[in-house]
């Protein structure tokens, strides 16, 4: 019985990148997913995977799994309109028996196994819990037409990323009411916000980068290299 369920959501193509499927692009060896699912197929505590992802995309899948060589009980899931809705069909593939649910961003390949283990063991502590990092930066709130209107307190105020945790029961709960409202968010964490579930921030202290734009990947070629 899986006790832990990944599931990968890679069902966007990544249009900021500018250079066709982000997710393919050649990186350190391998496509930049092929990364992120090797990762994940190597954790311990992984049951199972779901892949996320467009129709299109399934044969680059199936051979991606040979060329990594992937053990772990897999299977892919197709997409829906919105992340939202590729997630709720994610979610719903995992086994009914799983305790936990790890959510991935596809494009985030660099996630240490440490950091994953500690969101797994706060989920499985708190009901939910997401790695993040404390944002150090100055903030600035924009007036619409590229012009300062104010600074915004920095202080409590946290980046999140990827592996987001929860038990299974929860993010199916917190997922529904979200569709049930017909709400829209951008991560998995807001769906517990609107259902009143408290989440567990993790510090994550190593770099976790997400592939956004074609300046990300010279620095997540130089993580995974150096591995």
């Amino acid at each position: 019985m899986p006790g832990v369920s990944i599931v990968i959501v890679a069902a966007g193509r990544g249009t900021r990148m500018g250079q066709g499927d982000k997710l393919f692009l050649d990186v350190a060896g391998l496509p930049l997913v092929g990364h992120t699912w090797q990762r994940f197929d190597r954790l311990p505590e992984a049951g199972e995977i779901i892949i996320v992802t467009r129709d299109d995309a399934r044969p680059l899948f199936e051979d991606l799994a040979k060329r990594i060589g992937a053990k772990k009980p897999w299977r892919l899931v197709a997409g829906g309109a919105a992340r939202q809705d590729s997630v709720w069909n994610g979610v719903n593939a995992t086994a009914a028996e799983s305790e936990l649910v790890a959510i991935q961003d596809g494009a985030r390949p660099c996630t240490q196994r440490s950091a994953i283990q500690a969101a797994l063991a706060a989920a499985r502590e708190t009901g939910a819990a997401v790695l993040a990092k404390r944002v150090s930066d100055t903030l600035k709130r924009g007036d619409g037409q590229a012009q300062i209107a104010g600074t915004i307190d920095r202080e409590n105020v946290w980046a999140v990323q990827t592996p987001q945790v929860f038990r299974r029961e929860i993010i199916l709960a917190a997922l529904a009411k979200v569709r049930d409202e017909g709400l829209s968010i951008t991560d998995d964490t807001a769906a517990c916000e609107a259902l009143g579930q408290a989440v567990k921030l993790i510090e994550c202290d190593t770099p976790n980068p997400k592939a956004t734009t074609p300046a990300d990947l010279p620095y997540i070629e130089s993580l995974l290299a150096g591995e």
